[in-house]
């Protein structure tokens, strides 16, 4: 197996802190890395409400794309498609909502901050 890319491991990283930030604030994650035909979505929590169906996305200070501006209408699509699926395989009463947590790397890998969008699209 081909070793994994800086930025792919910034990305695991920035999941690992997400959910854990998630948790913190009362949420349990059901699902990592959730896929379907549609596409993939990074972590499915939930509480006693919602359902979440988060994206998460993690830049180094200074990237020329902040973290929120990298979810695309494109990317939202492909989220919808595939929190639908999810939806049809784990019925459910909560609910559903589309979060995005951004996560701020420093240039040495160090967490410099994580922004929690609830309702994002």
């Amino acid at each position: 197996m081909a070793e994994r890319t800086a930025r792919q491991k910034d990305g695991d990283f920035g999941e690992t802190l997400a959910a854990a930030h998630l948790s913190r604030h009362g949420y349990d994650c059901v699902a990592y890395n959730y896929h379907s035909r549609g596409g993939e979505i990074d972590i499915v929590a939930q509480n006693a409400r919602y359902l979440l169906f988060v994206e998460v996305k993690t830049r180094r200070q200074g990237a020329m794309v902040s973290p929120a501006e990298a979810v695309s209408a494109a990317k939202q699509r492909k989220l919808l498609v595939t929190a639908e699926a999810y939806l049809v395989a784990h019925p459910t009463t909560l609910q559903p909502r589309f979060d995005v947590v951004c996560v701020e790397l420093t240039p040495a890998g160090a967490c410099a901050g994580i922004q929690w969008i609830e309702n994002a699209f």
